[in-house]
């Protein structure tokens, strides 16, 4: 496969990827804000242009922190790398660059999400902007099964260690932005506010019904740190993405004889993600693991580059 074809897919997953989060992390913020007993307002919105990196750049464009604006910003907003229609634009056109590669259901998952913001949709009120993301979940579902289903070759290999890279950071980021949120003045820790902002972040990473499931004693914010730190049968959890992408690498390594700097990191980060304990980490401070987790990820993303040769 030549190295830009890898290029192509690999950014194909992340793209994607990153256009499925985004849009789940607003859905989560509209429900945290409008549909909460006690609606988060400002506090929520800035969060979530925090998650996404896209604090600076949402000043820098003169808007007002509030619910309508955050959301056009996030969702329809091209003129900024952190929003689903810029992320749904490198996708097609990485998608496009690699066309014969995919099968027809992965290409008109993609497409069809792209024709959606190609129409202009409306991202206003809470409702149109709920509507538009339950779009874009559907057709990033739709992908990711139509990849489930492809040759299990290099093409799908490339695209699935992007959308694990990609979720690794992702991850990472949401975890980091919520634990250093203050709780709006006069509210308390583990008060409605509180509890209200953690489910936020299940629901953001699709886990609600998968903290029920393994704990059993109620909503507890260690809990939910635990399940998205190291509990690898949550596919979002850090775990679960530092386990898939040892395991990508291993297959493109046997098929492509590419072997280097990156198995390394990705072996390395495996084996002490393998002895985490959350407990210890929430002890010894998890904005720093977090922030030296993103900065590691983001350092295995360039070792990836080199070895594959993406240029």
């Amino acid at each position: 496969m030549l190295s830009r074809t890898a290029s192509s897919l690999y950014w194909l997953g992340r793209y994607f990827e990153r256009a499925d989060f985004i849009a789940r992390l607003v859905e989560a913020t509209v429900r945290l804000d409008v549909l909460s007993p006690r609606p988060a307002g400002c506090a929520a919105w800035a969060s979530a242009l925090a998650v996404t990196d896209t604090d600076a750049a949402f000043e820098a464009a003169g808007a007002e922190l509030k619910r309508s604006e955050v959301a056009r910003f996030l969702t329809i907003d091209n003129s900024h790398a952190g929003s689903i229609v810029h992320s749904l634009d490198m996708a097609r056109n990485n998608a496009r660059a690699v066309r014969t590669a995919l099968t027809r259901e992965a290409w008109s998952a993609i497409n069809r999400a792209w024709l959606m913001f190609e129409a202009k949709p409306a991202a206003t009120d809470a409702t149109s902007v709920l509507n538009l993301v339950e779009a874009v979940k559907n057709e990033t579902r739709g992908f990711e099964g139509a990849v489930h289903r492809m040759l299990r070759n290099q093409t799908t290999w490339f695209i699935r260690l992007g959308q694990a890279v990609e979720r690794a950071d992702n991850t990472a980021r949401l975890l980091d932005v919520k634990y250093h949120i203050l709780l709006p003045e006069g509210e308390r820790v583990g008060g409605v506010v509180d509890r209200d902002q953690w489910t936020t972040i299940l629901q953001t990473v699709s886990a609600v019904t998968a903290y029920r499931w393994l704990y059993s004693d109620g909503l507890r914010p260690g809990n939910v740190i635990d399940l998205l730190i190291a509990r690898a049968e949550l596919p979002r959890s850090l775990a679960a993405s530092v386990e898939e992408t040892v395991d990508v690498l291993l297959m493109l390594a046997k098929r492509t004889g590419q072997h280097g700097e990156a198995d390394r990191m990705a072996r390395l980060r495996a084996t002490r993600m393998a002895k985490t304990r959350s407990g210890e980490v929430i002890a010894s401070g998890l904005h720093q693991y977090l922030q030296s987790f993103i900065e590691e990820n983001a350092l295995l993303h360039g070792a990836i580059g080199r070895q594959f040769k993406f240029g």
